[in-house]
């Protein structure tokens, strides 16, 4: 059963000696069993993402234990709430670490807590982030798999240049590192395409009122908003927008945007939305339709849909039994060294790791009413 995977949390660990060859296992534990902490939001702007995490976790953890687990060690999972206050995140992973309570860390969480988390976890424990984000994580012992802007972005912004004419764009995120760091690489790519940039701003994670940024968007007139708004702000905000009909009168592109946070919409908003990405459920390939018979199987079919950045966290473990399968072992330097430049596959098909950044096809819907209708593959 899927909740065997779970570790039984109540007590304290009997201590066990230190076992023979340390350059293996590298620490204390039953090596019979893999321990993957994953730190998922549960809570937040970005908790709306905890439910189908979690059951693509559980539901990748169970598959590769029928395989005969990681090098022959069963998977193990326990979860932590990576969404609340991020000092308090932090302090749950230093205990982690400081207990030897994991062997892996995997993360699904916004990029200002992978910020800090990188400090007291990477040189410790191989921690594995899965989500769309910034790009350019290069901290020695961090593994992260998600799409990156030049990947996402820039053949979006450019099909929005030759198939729309859309040359004024107005920029939209979260006052956190992702966006931060997007916006920068978005105008570089809006500039290429002939665009110019007409607004930008970072709203606070949490924020409810979106009518001041909506007065500035509408006096802006651009023919585009890039949206890189977290969970449940970019429902809010793009309810907003819908109900102010500004849906029919300017475009929208998405970062972080998948059928979750399109269902919090809802299909009177969702007019001239579009979003690229690496994943959507509606995707049909012999990957995914495998992967989504087999969570349905699971969790039935009115579990929450596994969007791309549930469904990361079950490409963070397959990406992990492919480079410990490649390493032979699960030892730090060897496991980190394969994962800079591998190929694995998830739902997504193949992705390659090229020195350390994710590469896969990306593609680019148009939301009609709660799904999403691809319309481009690059």
């Amino acid at each position: 059963m899927l909740s065997s995977l779970l570790r039984d949390r109540a007590g304290s660990p009997t201590p066990l000696p230190p076992w023979s060859d340390p350059e293996a296992f590298g620490r204390r534990g039953d090596r019979r069993k893999l321990r993957i902490a994953n730190f998922i939001t549960l809570s937040g702007p970005a908790g709306l993402w905890g439910p189908a995490a979690t059951n693509s976790t559980l539901l990748a953890a169970s598959e590769i234990n029928k395989r005969g687990g990681i090098l022959g060690r069963e998977v193990e999972l326990s979860f932590y709430d990576a969404g609340g206050d991020i000092d308090d995140v932090v302090r749950t992973a230093q205990d982690v670490v400081a207990a030897e309570d994991a062997d892996i860390i995997v993360g699904s969480h916004i990029s200002a807590v992978r910020v800090e988390l990188r400090k007291v976890i990477a040189g410790h424990v191989p921690y594995i982030y899965t989500p769309v984000y910034e790009g350019g994580e290069r901290t020695p012992g961090v593994m992260a798999i998600g799409e990156i802007p030049r990947q996402q972005s820039r053949p979006a912004i450019q099909w929005l240049a030759d198939a729309k004419r859309a040359t004024r764009f107005y920029l939209i995120g979260s006052d956190y590192v992702w966006p931060w760091l997007a916006h920068k690489a978005t105008k570089r790519y809006i500039a290429d395409a002939g665009g110019r940039v007409v607004g930008e701003e970072f709203v606070p994670l949490g924020a409810q009122d979106h009518s001041a940024q909506l007065a500035r968007i509408r006096a802006a007139k651009p023919d585009v908003v890039l949206i890189s708004l977290i969970g449940t702000d970019a429902i809010l905000f793009n309810r907003a927008f819908g109900k102010q009909g500004l849906g029919a009168k300017m475009l929208r592109l998405g970062g972080a945007m998948d059928e979750t946070v399109l269902l919090g919409i809802g299909a009177a908003n969702t007019e001239n939305l579009f979003c690229a990405s690496g994943y959507f459920v509606d995707m049909t390939s012999h990957d995914n339709d495998a992967f989504r018979c087999r969570y349905e199987t699971a969790f039935g079919r009115h579990a929450p849909p596994p969007g791309s950045v549930a469904q990361s966290n079950y490409e963070g473990l397959c990406f992990l039994e492919t480079i410990a399968a490649r390493t032979g072992s699960l030892a730090a330097k060897p496991l980190l060294a394969t994962a800079a430049n591998i190929d694995y596959r998830g739902a997504r098909g193949n992705v390659r790791i090229r020195r350390g950044d994710a590469q896969m096809p990306i593609h680019l819907a148009e939301a009609d009413g709660l799904d999403f209708r691809l319309i481009r593959t690059f």
